[in-house]
């Protein structure tokens, strides 16, 4: 079975790849998802939240404050930090958790979409890596549109990240989301094709 890992960086438009994949029916592992089932309310990874954090961080239903906590872990590195932690060991045993149930399937190929591929380490247990790109100035403008922050925060946040130009460098394949959905989707399809050709030989 044939192991890739999509990754990008904020407002890149990984979200719309993974989608268009979804909807061609490929099998898509969502780190994001897996991450916020591991903060539900009463889970070990929310406890472990709670008690790093402190209650400001949740709401009165106990749900967890994510805007808060966003606006605090992307402006302090040791706060990104703990919270790491805590997350993403979770995350990653539940996607290796999947990929096995889909290789006990036969599935032919499985995507794994995690946004921090490379700063976790995970680069090295998929197959081949496919990085979303845009140009530097567009993904800052999508970003300020997109979430309604002042330019600080924004700047911070894909500070925060390995830059999109050097995570590029370390793909196999890169997908440049800089122009139109259309555009995309061609080379979703072209990566597509090249990939399960090469499975297949």
């Amino acid at each position: 079975m044939l192991v890739v890992g999509l990754t990008g960086g904020i407002a890149s438009g990984k979200s719309t790849v993974s989608a268009l994949l979804k909807e061609r029916c490929y099998m898509v592992l969502d780190a994001d998802e897996f991450a916020r089932d591991v903060a539900k309310p009463h889970t070990a990874g929310w406890q472990e939240i709670w008690e790093v954090f402190g209650e400001e961080y949740f709401h009165p239903d106990g749900s967890l404050d994510r805007s808060r906590l966003a606006e605090t872990i992307f402006r302090d590195a040791t706060a990104r930090h703990r919270l790491n932690e805590i997350i993403h060991p979770k995350v990653l045993a539940l996607i290796e958790s999947r990929i096995q149930e889909s290789r006990n399937r036969g599935e032919s190929l499985v995507i794994v979409d995690v946004p921090l591929l490379f700063e976790v380490g995970w680069d090295k247990q998929v197959d081949k890596v496919v990085v979303v790109y845009v140009k530097p100035e567009i993904q800052l403008a999508r970003l300020l549109e997109r979430d309604n922050l002042t330019l600080e925060e924004a700047q911070n946040r894909i500070a925060a990240q390995l830059p999109l130009s050097l995570k590029a460098r370390q793909a196999d394949y890169v997908i440049d989301n800089s122009g139109s959905l259309e555009d995309t989707s061609r080379q979703v399809d072209m990566i597509m094709d090249t990939l399960l050709r090469g499975y297949r030989q």
